[in-house]
């Protein structure tokens, strides 16, 4: 078997490990389990929702990110080493753990007890940014998986994207010690960025 057709093997797996773990975020945003009696019950109750609607919607877009991210970054190799293969599956791991810190999230990011599931949640992240590095570092060497040199210089160009990732998460972590919410919005924030960048780099 070709590696080309290796490559769309693994990009088609990767698709559904991706697709598995954006489905699996939803099941922790929960019906309200208080006892409604008026309307006003009911939108009290939804209120209390708010945490795990806003961790699912922040980690909705962490995931749809790393996929159109990950799509690209497959488009820019065209062979395949076991070195690359691993390095993915590392950063597959980071993307399927993302349910559990996310629950984590909702359920204590507006309480007293939020930093443990902030810097979980950055952890993960900072990780991610790892799993970025090893797949970039894995497309160039020990033999080089570029298809083209334009398509190198983009694979050193997400190099350094994740060094920044891994940097500034891990940071983030280190700061949810003591101001948990406030990292929570820096987070979402940069995943914003993250977007803008994106659409950019798909625009070049």
């Amino acid at each position: 078997m070709s590696e080309t057709s290796d490559n769309s093997r693994l990009e088609a797996f990767c698709d559904g490990v991706f697709a598995i773990a954006l489905t699996l975020l939803v099941i922790d945003v929960k019906v309200p389990s208080t006892t409604v009696h008026t309307t006003n019950d009911l939108w009290v109750a939804l209120g209390s929702v708010g945490p795990s609607i806003f961790s699912f919607l922040l980690s909705f877009v962490v995931i749809l990110i790393s996929w159109v991210n990950h799509h690209a970054a497959l488009k820019l190799v065209n062979k395949s080493s076991p070195q690359f293969v691993y390095a993915n599956g590392f950063l597959l791991l980071t993307v399927v753990f993302i349910p559990f810190p996310t629950a984590l999230l909702g359920e204590y990011l507006f309480t007293d007890h939020a930093a443990p599931a902030v810097i979980l949640y950055s952890a993960v992240c900072a990780f991610q940014g790892f799993g970025w590095y090893l797949l970039t570092r894995t497309s160039l060497a020990p033999r080089m998986l570029a298809k083209s040199e334009k398509s190198r210089i983009a694979i050193i160009k997400n190099r350094k994207y994740s060094i920044f990732a891994m940097a500034i998460y891990s940071a983030c972590a280190i700061a949810a010690i003591w101001i948990p919410q406030v990292v929570a919005l820096v987070i979402s924030l940069i995943w914003i960025l993250w977007i803008v960048v994106g659409v950019r780099l798909r625009e070049e």
